[in-house]
């Protein structure tokens, strides 16, 4: 073990941090949030609440059943550039409409696992060419998987994408619509959850707890006792009672507060993703999932070698069988031009064969009359 030695004052060591914060300051950062979820669990209402400006539009629900025809889990990117106080954040929104919203969701959580796996296997892929600049990374830092507030517990859906996605993306369980439970069954839904969690083995994601400052200590506790975060969402302002005007949703009783700590935990939440361990959140997912992902392929695989597919979207393999079945009838329509045209040409060249050899015999009856006027001349001279 190398030895620790104790720098002079004046070398300029300890001012390696002040170093990091100008070039953080300076490049600005990229985060990228998976919101996973059945469809109306305000995942949509929530992003824009958390970063209080419209980055993602709102679900139009008379629609929703329109899309049942398609069975199939999407991926849906929203990117964002936000600024404050000259600090810049490049935003990437991962939404995964369709899940969870048909009778049958058998494997529709694989277009979701596949598309983490695919961002670490595509920065894998760029990290081994000889140049790198520009790299693209759409790396997933932070996965909010939205629990629809049933009072209950996890179901068996729930648990199968829990499970995968804990292994691949920092996880944290989040209770939506808070608002329409009792803080006492919010309580006992929380506990009921947690025991599920443990029960199953699911990787969440947790937050670094001691430092060597008490008050952060005791405030990533405070955050963590709130797992799974209960959260409300609105981008509406409303009055309250003591004619505060406040973020949160009217109704005949009162108002629900999205920032009022004895409502929700959107305030601990938003503190977790934005305000205290955005970064943890960046280099966990470097340290741990991406070299997770990339021992393993590179344990398993030949260097260079593809990834192979364990999963086909059904919905690009419907794509992929009208394209073929278009391209099928074209091919027939061609064909059958081609021989309609070879067969005008056949005819063509009959008409004109004909047409040759009528000529041909014109020639030739001409020849024969002109070899018999000769003849006849020459009888008549000879005489």
């Amino acid at each position: 073990m190398a030895p620790t030695a104790t720098m002079p004052d004046g070398v300029g060591v300890a001012h390696l941090p002040n170093q990091r914060h100008k070039i953080v300051s300076k490049r600005g950062a990229k985060f990228t949030l998976m919101v996973c979820g059945e469809s109306g669990t305000g995942k949509s209402t929530f992003v824009n609440t958390l970063f209080t400006t419209s980055i993602k539009d709102p679900k139009q629900l008379a629609k929703r059943h329109a899309k049942q025809v398609d069975k199939t889990v999407e991926i849906e990117i929203t990117k964002a550039e936000l600024e404050e106080k000259n600090f810049k954040v490049k935003l990437t929104i991962i939404d995964t409409p369709g899940f969870g919203d048909y009778v049958n969701n058998r494997d529709s959580w694989m277009p979701i696992v596949e598309f983490l796996d695919d961002q670490h296997e595509s920065y894998m892929a760029q990290e081994q060419q000889p140049t790198r600049a520009g790299i693209i990374d759409l790396r997933v830092h932070a996965c909010l998987y939205f629990i629809r507030p049933n009072g209950h517990t996890l179901k068996p859906l729930d648990i199968e994408i829990m499970r995968r996605l804990g292994t691949r993306v920092n996880l944290i369980p989040v209770i939506a619509k808070a608002d329409t439970l009792t803080p006492n069954d919010m309580a006992k839904f929380k506990r009921n959850i947690l025991d599920v969690i443990e029960a199953q083995n699911i990787r969440v994601y947790s937050c670094p707890i001691e430092s060597e400052d008490e008050s952060i200590t005791t405030n990533n506790k405070d955050i963590m006792s709130a797992l799974p975060f209960s959260v409300i969402g609105s981008t509406e302002d409303v009055v309250t009672a003591d004619n505060r005007k406040v973020k949160g949703r009217q109704y005949s009783w009162g108002c629900a507060e999205v920032e009022n700590e004895n409502h929700c935990d959107f305030k601990k939440l938003r503190t977790l993703l934005v305000r205290s361990h955005m970064h943890d959140l960046i280099s966990t997912t470097e340290e741990i999932h991406y070299e997770n992902y990339r021992q393993i392929q590179m344990e398993t695989r030949k260097f260079g070698e593809a990834k192979s597919k364990k999963y086909e979207n059904p919905k690009h393999k419907e794509q992929e069988e009208k394209l073929r079945l278009a391209f099928t009838e074209q091919v027939k329509k061609e064909e059958n031009r081609f021989r309609q045209w070879e067969a005008q040409l056949v005819t063509e060249r009959d008409r004109l064969n004909k047409d040759l050899e009528e000529q041909h015999a014109k020639i030739k009856a001409m020849e024969t009359e002109l070899e018999n006027v000769y003849q006849m001349q020459g009888r008549s001279m000879r005489r």
